[in-house]
């Protein structure tokens, strides 16, 4: 049972396999996602403690091929993205994509042992945005509830995670609400220099039950 666990991690880490599979369902995307992460961060505790930056390395690889991270980006710029260059959108998507990384890798940094329950569902072929609810579970404490958000590519007929969700909180529309006044003001590459900057910083736990 530990190897073929592992070989799907494996897969789940090089970006095909069962997730690829599962890219077409958005609820099924998120459940294998999900649990290859969490397994992932079980049986790496040992190398988290060590290393708490590691956490950013299994952010990149097990969650981060799944993100619409170029539409989350475009969605940040808001009204700014016709004030840039190709160059420096894609500079800024770059710097984002770092961003969510950090972000992402500081919520984990919260949880140990607990387990996920995840939402079910089905969609039609007309769907191109769904919701996928997700609530972390640890034996005397309080659930926190995730939300995941994901659209379909037109192109492709792919699920991708545009949004995540955090006890009612929009990761997306508050850092579109933070960033892209800070563009008109001070303009696209003082806002880039501030995400890299931000990205250089310790991983810092989240905590979601305050």
């Amino acid at each position: 049972m530990k190897k073929l666990l592992m070989s799907c991690l494996l897969l789940l880490g090089l970006g095909w396999g069962p997730v690829t599979l599962a890219a077409t369902d958005p609820y099924m995307l998120v459940d294998q996602v999900a649990q290859s992460t969490f397994d992932r961060l079980n049986q790496q505790q040992t190398e988290i403690k060590r290393n708490p930056a590691y956490l950013r390395t299994i952010v990149r690889e097990e969650m981060l091929p799944w993100v619409d991270v170029r539409f989350s980006a475009f969605r940040v710029m808001g009204k700014q993205l016709n004030s840039t260059t190709p160059e420096q959108r894609e500079r800024f998507v770059a710097a984002f994509s770092d961003y969510l990384v950090v972000t992402y890798a500081d919520a984990l940094a919260s949880y140990g042992q607990q387990t996920l329950d995840i939402g079910k569902g089905r969609v039609t072929g007309q769907e191109k945005l769904v919701s996928v609810p997700v609530s972390v579970l640890e034996p005397s404490k309080p659930a926190i509830l995730l939300e995941f958000k994901l659209r379909k590519n037109s192109r492709t007929g792919e699920w991708k995670v545009f949004d995540m969700i955090a006890e009612g909180v929009s990761l997306l529309s508050a850092k579109q609400s933070e960033l892209s006044g800070l563009i008109r003001q001070k303009g696209i590459d003082a806002v880039i220099r501030q995400l890299n900057e931000h990205t250089q910083k310790p991983v810092s736990p989240v905590d979601y039950t305050q």
